[in-house]
């Protein structure tokens, strides 16, 4: 089917799903479900969302949002380093410490934002080194292939990025103090980098075989972050098995969600897809479409091969139409995102996840 690419991308949504504490986590319909309060999760991919949108357009309402979700992630950290991710609407963290995937995402978001800075004021730049310096004690002990995963590409922006590993002081000259020193180790955060990619790739060899290219022994959510943290280690190390795996892996993954008909259609939530059977039709998740396009992305710029570009096309179309469903995801009146497609049709909700996810597929694909 035609799909139309290009659409008026309205902006206003996430604005009003975002309140002076942060973005809510739950709508009903459209209005956000303040019973649901907020999460670390969603305010770290908001943040990702809001960077890419200040890049493209510097509307100060997205730098606005950019200090709201900082806030927000600053306020989430425990002094030992660790992230709380589950906020009610009373602004009161309701667990001590938030999942080993709420950790990684969390790096992922701030590695991001450092490495796309090229608008955004030092002192948010700064509080982003610093909160990204107070999680390190933790990462090492990250066992969560996905939360490994999140942490890679997190950190791995960081490295790759000009000037990301110290503080800006534009009046003075930085300090050269031991504890300075001891700020963003570089040294340790490459070897953080090389020992986490060989987690994954040893789980990958150890698990895969009789035709079953992947890490464990179901697919489930979050897959293409899998193979896209590999993608991001071997642009670093330069190791040749990590590449090899991540082609792998990410070949296995496409070919078990783009449809012989022509679209994308990521594995169902209700029932994920388990070794030696068929995959859950349903539920379908905007999040699984952005991410998967991410990971095309990269894997474009790394192996040299155009076909992943077009798959990355085939994940944006999936919200625009190109689907199961043969519909659109976008409420063409607010430009927001439906939360996934069911057995029965469209969720008509409209949470925050999937406005992110749909924001952060458009930009990539028409600004970055």
């Amino acid at each position: 089917m035609e799909v139309q690419t290009i659409l008026q991308f309205k902006t206003e949504y996430m604005r009003r799903i975002t309140d002076d504490t942060g973005i809510f986590q739950h709508t009903k319909f459209g209005v956000p479900d303040r019973s649901k309060g907020y999460t670390t999760d969603d305010n770290a991919r908001a943040l990702i969302a809001a960077v890419l949108l200040y890049n493209g357009k510097r509307d100060i309402a997205a730098l606005d949002l950019i200090h709201t979700y900082i806030s927000f992630i600053h306020h989430a950290q425990n002094a030992d380093g660790n992230f709380r991710n589950f906020m009610d609407y009373n602004r009161s963290f309701v667990e001590d410490s938030g999942s080993e995937d709420c950790q990684g995402r969390t790096l992922w978001a701030l590695g991001f934002t450092l490495a796309h800075s090229t608008y955004l004021p030092d002192n948010l730049l700064n509080t982003c080194r610093y909160l990204i310096n107070q999680a390190l004690p933790h990462i090492d002990a990250l066992r969560s292939p996905r939360a490994i995963a999140y942490a890679i590409v997190g950190l791995s922006y960081l490295i790759e990025t000009s000037n990301a590993l110290t503080y800006s002081f534009p009046y003075s000259k930085p300090p050269t103090t031991e504890e300075d020193a001891a700020f963003l180790p570089r040294a340790s955060i490459l070897e953080l980098i090389e020992n986490m990619a060989a987690k994954l790739h040893d789980q990958y060899s150890r698990n895969k075989g009789n035709g079953w290219n992947w890490f464990e022994d179901s697919l489930t959510y979050g897959n293409s972050m899998l193979p896209w943290a590999l993608l991001k280690a071997y642009r670093i190390s330069r190791n040749d098995s990590l590449k090899e795996t991540a082609k792998e892996s990410l070949d296995f993954l496409a070919a078990n969600t783009f449809s012989k008909e022509g679209y994308y259609k990521p594995i169902g939530s209700h029932g994920w897809l388990l070794r030696g059977r068929e995959a859950a039709p349903y539920d379908e998740q905007p999040i699984e479409a952005c991410e998967m396009l991410l990971a095309c992305k990269e894997a474009s710029s790394v192996l040299h091969d155009s076909t992943y570009l077009k798959h990355a096309a085939l994940c944006y179309e999936w919200y625009l139409g190109n689907n199961s469903l043969k519909t659109s995801l976008i409420d063409p009146q607010t430009g927001a995102c439906y939360d996934g497609i069911h057995r029965t049709g469209l969720n008509l909700n409209q949470g925050s996840e999937s406005i992110i996810s749909f924001s952060i597929a458009h930009l990539v694909m028409h600004h970055e």
